[in-house]
């Protein structure tokens, strides 16, 4: 199937390399077999989340989104079979200029060139389908005016880089062009003299070294299209990961079960340190997407770093540090975010357990 993509050109999204329609990809399971596609595409998570009704999932098996093994399938009551790997497209609404809305924000840093906003967890950067309002961008359109950057489009402007909705933290916005070329220059250099991009990480288990880098390519998941995953050289974007241990958790029978980690990005790929870590045994804490294996290591934590865990709802990540040279001053600014509440509430229970 062609990809349906719409690349911005020099917009400096370092995090997401192109915009592309939303997929999901998914095997039909056993208990699923003779179901009709429309019904089985309804009940699934993905069309929940994007709120894709029934009548909206028909229109488009009828105009070829979907594909069953690789071929397009255009009958919404076509019976499906155990095994079938499904794949779904959902082309991206019609562009929309974003409205102002008195979303409360948390400014670090503003002067008439830039501004630096310590993101919480749970709010969207930019509209995107399932998330037309309510973003970053609309809270920024009402605090800054016209005078964000276009250069990211309509629906990113002034956006040079991203957090992923549940990833707390740092991030800076253009409000010039030229700022927004100076600033995605430095994020497409990888140097980490003049950029500094530092996370706090919980993961299960506790690495066999003190520090290393994950020097391993990434790109989208074969079957998953909405994911992310270490792929072959040449077959994905470089992707660079420098960790070190910080702390390391005791469970309730005294073993270590859990660390926090001190991630620094070289590259800015989509969903990179989740990745990167899960593929090297050590999912986040939390992280539904990339974690799910590791759900068990929960009945290994105390009581109360349980509850805490539980009441996370998020991946435990968080954009801590944010440094670069500003394209305007050359001056040199170092920013730090403190842990938010509930990362703060899991380490004290974490540490009260080891």
């Amino acid at each position: 199937m062609a990809k349906q993509t719409a690349i911005e050109m020099n917009s400096g999204l370092t995090e997401f390399d192109e915009i592309v329609a939303e997929r999901f990809a998914f095997a039909v399971e056993p208990e699923a077999a003779g179901r009709r596609l429309d019904a089985l595409l309804a009940a699934r998570p993905e069309a929940l989340e994007a709120s894709l009704s029934r009548t909206r999932l028909k229109a488009l098996i009828e105009a070829g989104a979907v594909e069953i093994d690789g071929t397009p399938v255009h009958d919404a009551g076509q019976k499906v079979k155990a095994g079938q790997t499904i794949e779904v497209a959902v082309p991206p609404v019609e562009d929309a200029v974003p409205q102002g809305e008195a979303i409360p924000l948390s400014v670090a840093y503003e002067d008439a060139h830039l501004i630096v906003i310590d993101k919480p967890a749970g709010l969207v950067v930019h509209p995107a389908p399932g998330h037309p309002a309510g973003t970053l961008v609309n809270a920024l359109i009402a605090h800054c005016g016209d005078s964000l950057s276009g250069i990211g489009g309509v629906k990113r402007p002034g956006i040079v880089h991203r957090l992923d909705k549940d990833t707390s933290g740092l991030l800076v916005v253009a409000k010039t062009d030229a700022v927004h070329k100076g600033l995605a220059n430095l994020f497409a250099d990888h140097s980490r003299d003049a950029l500094t991009r530092e996370y706090l990480a919980f993961v299960w288990g506790v690495p066999d070294r003190s520090a290393g880098v994950i020097d391993l390519p990434l790109g989208r998941h074969k079957i998953e299209r909405e994911k992310m995953a270490v792929v072959r050289e040449g077959d994905g974007r470089e992707a660079v990961t420098h960790w070190e241990i910080v702390e390391t958790y005791n469970g309730a029978d005294g073993k270590p079960v859990a660390s926090l980690l001190r991630c620094a990005l070289e590259t800015g790929r989509t969903h990179q340190i989740r990745v990167h870590l899960a593929h090297a045994g050590h999912p986040l804490l939390g992280d539904a997407v990339y974690g799910r294996g590791f759900k068990t290591k929960a009945s290994r934590l105390g009581p109360k770093a349980q509850a805490a865990l539980e009441g996370l709802d998020r991946q435990a990540l968080h954009a801590a540090t944010l440094g670069f040279l500003h394209p305007v001053s050359s001056e040199e600014f170092a920013f730090e975010s403190p842990l938010p509440q509930d990362l703060q509430v899991l380490r004290r229970a974490l540490t009260a357990a080891a």
